[in-house]
């Protein structure tokens, strides 16, 4: 039976309360049509401009898979990064989205996380920190928003 590891002092966490990351996209109609094509996701609202006027939102929308596969994307990259020094493996164990306005082609898009806690997991051997997200069209307001729960461990370990 493998013994758990003991709890590292919080000072030399991998992921720290507080901690953000965040990348700015834009979506332009060719990347929405061909990301929802990619994925199976035949809603013309992807990819037909007269049906995406006459719906609700009058645009071409990205799917909700597009925003939210880089807004996971952003937080692995970020909590598995090794640029400082540090070698972390990272498991992304959970997240859950909300859709809150549509993401419109060439708007400037800002993803972002936040983490908001942090403990050591024994059993797992590594830190289990919630973080939370958001895409928020640049100076406006949040398209999507989430929670997500990821466990960083030392990669060196």
């Amino acid at each position: 039976m493998d013994t758990p590891l003991a709890e590292p002092d919080l000072s030399t966490a991998l992921i720290r309360v507080g901690e953000t990351c965040e990348r700015v996209v834009r979506f332009t109609r060719d990347d929405i049509a061909t990301f929802a094509r990619l994925t199976g996701d035949t809603n013309p609202l992807h990819h037909d401009v007269q049906a995406a006027q006459r719906a609700r939102h009058g645009e071409i929308i990205a799917s909700g898979q597009h925003t939210t596969a880089l807004m996971i994307g952003v937080a692995a990259s970020h909590f598995s990064r090794s640029d400082d020094g540090r070698e972390r493996e990272l498991l992304c164990l959970n997240f859950n989205f909300a859709f809150k306005a549509p993401v419109f082609a060439e708007q400037e898009l800002v993803l972002h996380w936040r983490v908001a806690t942090v403990e050591w997991n024994a059993a797992l051997g590594g830190w289990l920190a919630h973080v939370d997200g958001r895409a928020t069209v640049r100076h406006s307001h949040p398209c999507v928003i989430g929670r997500g729960t990821l466990l960083v461990k030392d990669g060196a370990a």
